[in-house]
């Protein structure tokens, strides 16, 4: 049995005042916890915008196509790819990345679900527990 191990993070930021894709796709990727300050070239903020790119042409990309495309070195981009990989956003078939689902309004609901089930999971083993110590 394999056991999937996900990181999310969800951080409350102040919605953008204007209707600025790129600000509002910055916005997502800060509430997620994706993006951060040490991130100066915002370069993982850039590697989502291919891999998004990517999806609307549902054509999986490699990490050597990402390098190329953004002028990052490879180095990098795996790195971030292993960020958004670790955060449940990103997921590999062989040697090519994709978003986990095609579209960022289903991405969403699919994080509410994963979130939903971790809860869940936490309350019954906080049942177990509290019944087990005669809570």
């Amino acid at each position: 049995m394999s056991i999937i191990h996900q990181r999310i993070t969800i951080m409350r930021m102040r919605k953008p005042n204007t209707h600025d894709v790129n600000d509002e796709l910055q916005f997502l990727g800060n509430s997620l916890g994706l993006f951060n300050l040490r991130d100066k070239d915002k370069s993982c903020f850039r590697v989502f915008i291919e891999l998004l790119k990517a999806a609307k042409r549902k054509q999986p990309i490699s990490s050597d196509e990402l390098a190329f495309r953004l002028g990052l070195t490879r180095g990098t981009v795996v790195h971030h790819i292993n960020k958004l990989r670790e955060a449940g956003i990103v997921v590999h078939e062989g040697r090519r990345y994709f978003l986990r689902v095609d579209r960022l309004e289903n991405l969403i609901s699919e994080i509410r679900k994963d979130l939903m089930r971790t809860c869940d999971d936490l309350e019954s083993i906080a049942k177990d527990i509290d019944s087990e110590l005669g809570l």
